[in-house]
């Protein structure tokens, strides 16, 4: 009777220690996928920064034909030194080409890997007058509906059903 006892005792640790297990290993994807939304958002709010600090009639010179993250933009003049003296189109292609760098993560590299952006992160910009759209897709873990652009008016990234986006909306004044 008591090695029955210590049988249903080992089941039900065994059990509880394959739960614990299993959850921790979605809370890691969990953390990822947070991790990356944070971070789209936060290069969503930081291109908008930069556009609002730079002369106002530059503001269609952010919006480029091909999505960000392809690197669509060539290394500019480098604007953060006082002796270049930047145009506002040099530092919007400055802007853009810092802002394209983050997205594809060359800040942070494992071997030769780019490892710090998103992934399969791709940036799109839309201005229409003061109103700028800024969206950005990437590639998360699992699958989801990816209910396309119908909302945002702005269609950026590789539809598929693990695409993830996050579209902000703001105005230049």
């Amino acid at each position: 009777m008591t090695f029955l006892e210590v049988l249903v005792a080992l089941v039900i640790l065994v059990t509880g220690i394959l739960g614990t297990v299993a959850l921790q290993a979605v809370a890691k994807k969990s953390s990822f996928d947070a991790m990356q939304r944070s971070l789209a958002s936060s290069l969503a709010q930081d291109i908008i920064e930069r556009m609002r600090g730079n002369d106002a009639t530059s503001l269609t010179l952010y919006q480029v034909g091909s999505p960000f993250g392809t690197g669509v933009v060539a290394a500019p003049t480098d604007c953060n030194q006082l002796a270049n003296n930047c145009t506002p189109a040099d530092v919007t292609t400055h802007d853009l080409y810092e802002w394209e760098q983050s997205l594809i993560g060359t800040g942070t590299k494992n071997g030769t890997s780019n490892v710090g952006g998103l992934a399969s992160g791709i940036g799109c910009i839309s201005v229409n007058g003061n109103r700028v759209t800024v969206a950005i897709s990437w590639q998360g873990r699992t699958d989801v509906a990816d209910s396309g652009n119908s909302a945002t008016g702005i269609d950026c990234g590789t539809k598929g059903k693990k695409r993830r986006q996050v579209v902000v909306d703001a105005f230049i004044l």
